[in-house]
């Protein structure tokens, strides 16, 4: 039971931080802070139900400081209410009826909005938000997502993604802002602001960039497996997004379950003090993934026992182990009393984890919101969602300008396993719930798009992965105006599964050794085209597939990606010209996974037999930035202010931009460039800047994006730091400039 009163120093508002965490530590056992840095759950893992009351137990018995009770997918608290009352009952027995009343840090799974409770706003998938080329947008749907998770008691996100996709038969594809360092980068950072504010208070969350330093190439694309790059990739592609959402503050990083140069993350003290503290200079909380500490024993073998695990990783560098529990206090204890882990090591954890507590008001506030119901899903809320998925949709292919669709038409006929599931539209990271899941799908959306007598008929035509009744399908396609095929993925975590919850077995599609659609749903496009009626595709999807073929079968194709709760309503719109698809690919379409690996940001290499012998390194199907308007914009002018950077200047490019259609339309203007001649191979290109623009018919509009020395310096092997100098050559629509970058003495 707590016995102090508000006189304590440490519970006195007006004192700073940092005199309230040296009070508070002063006065806590060695016990009481290494429960700060043991985390729990509330839910269902490989060990079986841990309910509210097993929590309690491991809080009064190991002073648990974090816990997990809804917000991820083995809790089953998926509505406000028991989420809620979960938090309620948690958090009161942290603050109430323990010694010194420390609350409880709540974390969840909030990366496309907080929608593992089911009454959320759930936002496009963040390959879906990447889409949309605007930070401003990124920065208030994770405003949002932060406003809907404090209510419910969550102050944690463990997001932004700042992985970096090389390989799009990875399952955590969709997860990702694409294979550009820089705008995953830049994205990252407009969520780490919207969720963290200007500081953290009251109103925040603790954003977690992760999973560092390296989780997106990993080997055969398999989920957690080996990442094995050079210093040269890690350094130039894969840890600069890590790099600027440390610029921008960020409070926690999650390390990657991989091993890198045969070092786990999560028991590396390279990459997680060395690295990460030091060179980085982060001072944040570091948060294991879920079980990262018990793989070090269990998968990775570099720990011959659990107790072991528990060493490496705490020397490594690590401070909140998310579900480690009771077990791994125990392990912490043991291993300081025979003198195999420091005090002094515990309380610089503890430090930092009690910092963010009393930073995010936690001491002060630590509740859920009695009018949350209010906040969730608000409609204020789903405003921002339809905005995003307006300018996340990508219109891949428009051949004889099929779209947009009248709204007159007679009949219009929807088909395909994604046209009526509104869990595949919100995609993986949701609430996988068989009912009471809200929003609106494709089918509805269309029906709400049509016009008042217009008939929309549907039929299945096929699941996932097999046909339902393709001779019903194409026999209404055959009397229907036009066919809308909503085909592409179903829900998955990782590893595309769990298989419980999912449409395939294991090793069925959606897998990595399958990037084309299963035989089922080009079975059904063939017969719906055969038909002779227009066919319009909707990829609802969480990463490029392989779909020469559906590009050969169909004439347009509209990539949706996981739009979210209000996805359907804004595709009917789209595709009856209500509103304009705004979307331009954050990552490239193979044309097969034969093509692997398929980016834009290749490095170029000899050619021994001549040029004209090898085929293309870079041949998409649909290349990185690509998307179509119903309008046309065209590049008036484009000019570069100066031919010379200097460190510490920016060269400007002016782009004047002229909507010459009849409807409102967008353009990504987008500023690729290279290192002409550099000591070690540099890429083909690289995005180095982008700027949106929405223009109404008719209109003319400038934009000026600036490009600085320090983005476009080389980190060289050689060297401790970047090297700038040298030639550039930019790329701005159909024209190249060239630039020289000069160091200080020059």
């Amino acid at each position: 039971m707590t016995s102090l009163d508000d006189g304590e120093p440490y519970l006195d508002p007006s004192l700073t931080i940092e005199q309230r965490v040296a009070d508070l530590l002063d006065r806590m056992t060695l016990e009481e802070k290494i429960g700060q840095l043991a985390g729990s759950y509330v839910g269902t893992l490989a060990e079986g139900p841990h309910g509210v009351d097993d929590v309690i137990d491991e809080i009064d018995e190991y002073h648990v400081g974090a816990v997990a009770p809804f917000g991820w997918g083995g809790s089953p608290n998926e509505s406000l209410e028991d989420a809620i009352d979960a938090a309620r009952q948690l958090q009161t027995h942290a603050v109430e009826e323990t010694r010194l009343g420390v609350p409880l840090l709540f974390a969840a799974d909030a990366i496309h909005g907080h929608a593992y409770i089911k009454e959320s706003t759930v936002f496009p998938n963040n390959l879906g938000a990447a889409a949309t080329w605007c930070p401003d947008l990124v920065e208030r749907t994770a405003e949002i997502t932060a406003a809907e998770m404090r209510v419910t008691g969550a102050a944690q996100n463990y997001s932004p993604t700042c992985d970096v996709a090389r390989d799009p038969r990875w399952g955590r594809t969709g997860e990702t802002y694409g294979e550009s360092p820089f705008l995953v980068g830049t994205l990252a950072a407009s969520e780490i602001r919207g969720y963290q504010g200007d500081d953290l208070d009251e109103t925040s969350v603790l954003a977690t960039a992760k999973h560092f330093p390296a989780y997106g190439d990993p080997t055969r694309g398999e989920d957690a497996a080996p990442v094995d790059v050079s210093s040269h990739t890690l350094r130039n592609v894969l840890l600069p997004p890590f790099e600027t959402a440390l610029e921008e503050d960020v409070g926690a990083v999650m390390p990657c379950y991989n091993s890198i140069d045969g070092e786990p993350a999560h028991g590396s003290r390279r990459f997680l003090t060395d690295l990460l503290r030091e060179e980085l200079g982060f001072d944040g909380v570091v948060v294991s993934d879920w079980n990262g500490i018990t793989q070090l024993h269990e998968e990775h073998r570099t720990a011959g026992t659990p107790i072991e695990a528990a060493r490496q990783t705490r020397e490594a560098g690590l401070d909140i182990g998310s579900v480690a529990g009771g077990e791994h206090a125990r392990h912490v204890r043991e291993l300081i009393e025979r003198g195999d882990l420091s005090e002094q090591l515990i309380e610089a954890s503890a430090e930092r984890v009690l910092r963010a507590k009393f930073a995010l008001g936690l001491f002060e506030d630590p509740y859920p919101d009695r009018e949350a119901e209010d906040v969730l899903g608000a409609p204020e809320h789903l405003d921002v969602a339809r905005e995003a998925v307006r300018k996340s949709l990508t219109l891949l292919q428009n051949d004889g300008d099929v779209l947009p669709l009248d709204d007159g038409v007679d009949e219009v006929f929807v088909t395909g396993p994604n046209a009526d599931e509104i869990v595949h539209q919100n995609g993986g990271w949701s609430c996988n719930a068989d009912t009471g899941v809200p929003g609106t799908t494709i089918r509805e959306g269309i029906v709400d798009a049509v016009a008042d007598d217009t008939v929309v008929t549907h039929e299945p035509g096929s699941d996932i992965t097999a046909p339902v009744d393709i001779d019903a399908a194409a026999e209404r396609a055959a009397e229907s105006d036009v066919a809308v095929v909503a085909l592409g993925e179903d829900w998955y975590l990782h590893e595309f599964g769990p298989s419980a919850e999912t449409d395939g077995e294991t090793g069925e599609f959606p897998t990595r050794n399958e990037l084309s659609l299963p035989d089922a749903q080009r079975e059904l496009v063939d017969a719906v085209a055969k038909t002779g009626t227009p066919v319009v595709a909707v990829l609802v999807t969480g990463r490029p597939l392989a779909i020469e073929w559906l590009s050969e079968a169909v004439p347009a194709i509209l990539m949706a990606y996981h739009p979210g709760r209000v996805g359907g309503e804004v595709i009917g719109e789209t595709l009856f010209g209500e509103a304009e698809p705004g979307g331009r690919l954050p990552i490239s379409i193979p044309r097969s996974a034969a093509t692997l690996p398929t980016y834009f940001n290749h490095r170029p290499h000899p050619h021994p037999i001549g040029p004209d012998e090898h085929p293309a390194s870079y041949d998409p199907l649909f290349e990185f930035g690509h998307g179509l308007s119903y309008t046309t914009v065209e590049y008036e002018s484009i000019e570069v202010g100066g031919d010379v950077i200097r460190p510490g200047e920016d060269v400007t490019v002016r782009v004047t931009l002229a909507n010459t259609g009849d409807r409102l339309g967008s353009e990504v203007v987008q500023v690729f460039g290279r290192d002409e001649f550099s000591s070690v191979v540099t890429p083909v290109r690289e995005l180095w800047a982008f700027e949106r623009a929405e223009l109404a018919p008719g209109e003319r509009a400038t934009v000026e994006l600036r490009i600085g020395a320090d983005q476009v310096g080389l980190f060289e092997r050689s060297r401790d730091g970047r090297d700038d100098a040298g030639s550039l050559r930019l790329f701005v629509g159909d024209r190249t400039f060239d630039l020289d970058v000069r160091p200080i003495d020059r």
